[in-house]
């Protein structure tokens, strides 16, 4: 595996289900799924690469010294000493072009959650190579986006953390006005709420690119 990621991931059930067919691929056998409409292929290509997830912390290379088994282990220790904890809910939105799931409600247990997870798992990140640093286009972001970049190899952590599921690529505004309602139609009325966070996953990109979920460590 050439990288490794920290996700939220929906456990078994209707919503993973939902969103693995909307993305055309299941990220744990790596199956091909068919979509609930043709147009959405296109549309899902680097979705539908990364696979259903949230991301709280982004993929990265080992770093020396430290290996996927050492990764695995530690993720199940910190799962079992942080507990389950819950968010108002979530919901279809647009994050500008992007059509994703978005939380409502307080989102203070997801901030801390996930600043923890980026500072407790850096130990086990490689440096960003230049061409890695290069493809965050860093003169795009702000200046303390750039610190982030350059201390945690993320510019969107702690307080430009945004928590999301991703459901397309960039969308125009006719694809959004196409997408939107059908995704809002599929994904409402499986979302609890409260919507509880239950588990981190671990997700591998293979040397083809493609992330696939690797391991679940269930919080307590």
């Amino acid at each position: 595996m050439k990288r490794y990621a920290l996700y939220y991931a929906p456990p078994a059930g209707p919503l993973a289900d939902t969103a693995a067919h909307w993305l055309g691929r299941d990220a744990i056998t790596g199956a091909p799924l068919t979509q609930p409409d043709p147009g959405l292929e296109p549309v899902t290509a680097s979705a539908r690469r990364y696979g259903f997830h949230a991301t709280i912390k982004a993929p990265f290379a080992l770093a020396d010294g430290t290996t996927a088994e050492d990764l695995l282990a530690a993720v199940d220790i910190f799962a079992a000493g942080a507990a389950p904890f819950a968010i108002d809910g979530l919901a279809v939105d647009l994050m500008g072009p992007f059509l994703a799931l978005t939380p409502r409600g307080d989102t203070a247990p997801l901030q801390a959650f996930a600043a923890q997870v980026v500072r407790r798992f850096d130990r086990f990140r490689a440096p960003l190579s230049a061409r890695d640093r290069a493809r965050r286009n860093p003169d795009a972001l702000t200046e303390r986006q750039r610190m982030h970049l350059d201390a945690w190899g993320y510019p969107w952590v702690f307080d430009d953390f945004r928590f999301h599921m991703t459901l397309s690529d960039a969308l125009t505004e006719a694809q959004q006005h196409r997408f939107r309602p059908m995704a809002d139609a599929l994904f409402t009325p499986l979302l609890p709420r409260p919507f509880v966070i239950g588990a981190i996953s671990v997700f591998a990109e293979g040397d083809d690119g493609v992330f696939h979920h690797l391991h679940r460590a269930p919080l307590g």
